[in-house]
């Protein structure tokens, strides 16, 4: 709509100003404190049980495609339900939600911590994801009706910087906790930090707005996004065939189910989301960028330890600092990144993120593997420090166009963008990488063979990335231009 004359031009300049921006009260700061805490825990959570899996192999006396499952029931959960958290959210309250998901994520982590069989430790996870959905979907949400508009850039990116220090610390503490007090420990260290995060939520969140009854809840469309979401990540991770009937199956089994949620939708009198919402060219495809940037991101958490030992040679301890490099620059970042955004706009920062990570990529799909770790990690950081960019570009202008109605939702979609991008990132480039390496008896395979696999999936993820450049190119504001790539207009 067409801004009234004169006066989006006397206040858009100032609002750039840094002089102009007004240092956050007290209650502000422990807001954002809390909702650091509450971004960081589901996000150690991720990645911290990796470390254990071998020893949670004898514990149980279980397979390693058993105990995998302790990382994969978190990950389902999380991406199944992540945008009927944020939806739950608007219509509840942020606030209320946000401490329930919080309690629940504690109470889960004492469970797994205590759990005497596998099968308790699974389903304690399962209730572990459900808690961390909440907390990841509410926790963006709130920013919006915590803190001035002014500061949503650097809030957004502090927390994108609170989820990569999360990923960065996870397989480096739970490998000490397990080295140091045994594997429960790796569960059992989420309690301090959930109690400390509920204790500052309750006194720091603002009060919650008249909200809908429960009764608006769309119950048939949650259960539909659910099922299907289900079937099209256990098509992305179970066995080692994405190709196989069962995996197949389930494929199409997710598309039908995602077909009856759009029908369903549309005759619902209180719709989980509107399906128009999805036709508005600027958050389609603001989650499309979204999904193609962690498919590409996910591909340095899943080739670069393979490459790392087996290509360069390097023990457990240094492949584990060389795997903290990427998230460490890109915790660094998120913050300046975020207070770029806020100065110079999205336009040319989004441009900016995707053709640094463009670059980096390149690099690391052309330097030769001679050149060891100074061909791998320089151009690591780049993607790294360039994809932070990107999000804290993204997301503060995806919550900033919408409704304070659809925060909860959007941010739930924004989530779950990012969380289906990296299940196929891990699924579709890992079997990319270890179908060129062809790893021999025992997982080994020729130092050449890694080479070349390295090479090819960081060029496929170099070409997805390149797709999204184009996109952020191309796309105009009147046309298809993502909500993530251009300046809004004032009303």
């Amino acid at each position: 709509m067409p801004a009234t004359d004169a006066q989006p031009a006397a206040v858009e300049p100032a609002a750039l100003e840094p002089a102009a921006v007004e240092p956050l009260s007290s209650r502000a700061r422990w807001t954002l404190a809390s909702l650091s805490l509450a971004m960081l825990m589901p996000s150690l959570d991720a990645s911290i049980a990796n470390a254990a899996l071998p020893e949670l192999v004898r514990a149980f006396a279980a397979t390693f495609q058993q105990v995998q499952w302790i990382v994969l029931a978190y990950l389902l959960v999380i991406t199944t339900l992540i945008a009927s958290a944020g939806r739950l959210g608007d219509l509840l309250g942020r606030r209320r939600l946000l401490l329930g998901g919080i309690a629940l994520f504690t109470l889960a982590s004492v469970l797994c911590g205590l759990a005497p069989g596998l099968g308790w430790l699974l389903a304690a996870r399962a209730l572990q994801g459900l808690g961390a959905a909440v907390m990841l979907a509410l926790s963006m949400a709130l920013v919006g009706d915590a803190l001035p508009k002014a500061r949503t850039g650097a809030a957004m990116g502090l927390l994108g910087s609170m989820s990569a220090l999360g990923t960065t610390l996870g397989p480096s503490l739970g490998g000490l906790l397990l080295a140091s007090f045994g594997w429960r420990w790796i569960f059992l260290v989420n309690v301090p930090l959930g109690l400390l995060a509920l204790v500052l939520a309750w006194r720091s969140l603002p009060a919650d707005r008249r909200v809908a009854a429960a009764s608006a809840f769309d119950y048939p469309g949650t259960l539909l996004l659910a099922l299907s979401l289900g079937a099209y990540a256990l098509a992305l991770t179970l066995g080692d065939n994405p190709l196989a009937p069962l995996n197949l199956g389930l494929l199409v089994l997710g598309g039908v189910g995602i077909l009856l949620l759009l029908r369903v939708e549309r005759r619902s009198a209180a719709p989980l989301f509107q399906p128009a919402l999805l036709r508005r060219p600027q958050l389609r495809s603001s989650l499309l960028l979204n999904l193609l940037v962690s498919t590409v991101i996910m591909s340095t958490l899943v080739v670069g330890p393979f490459y790392l030992s087996h290509g360069l040679g390097l023990d457990s301890a240094r492949v584990g600092l060389c795997l903290s490099l990427g998230p460490l620059v890109a915790t660094l970042a998120g913050v300046p990144g975020g207070r770029l955004v806020d100065r110079y706009g999205a336009q040319p920062l989004c441009r900016l993120g995707l053709s640094g990570m463009l670059l980096g990529l390149s690099l690391l799909a052309l330097l030769p593997t001679g050149l060891g770790l100074l061909g791998y990690l320089p151009p690591l950081a780049l993607v790294t420090a360039s994809y932070a960019l990107f999000q804290a570009a993204n997301n503060s202008l995806v919550m900033l166009e919408v409704t304070p109605e659809q925060r909860g939702l959007t941010a739930g979609l924004l989530s779950l963008s990012r969380n289906l991008g990296l299940i196929s990132g891990a699924a579709a480039l890992g079997a990319l990488f270890a179908w060129i390496a062809r790893p021999q008896v025992g997982g080994q395979a020729g130092v050449e063979a890694v080479a070349s696999g390295m090479h090819a999936t960081f060029g496929v993820a170099a070409g997805l990335i390149l797709l999204a450049l184009l996109l952020a190119l191309f796309d105009r504001w009147s046309e298809r231009a993502p909500a993530a790539c251009r300046l809004p207009r004032p009303n």
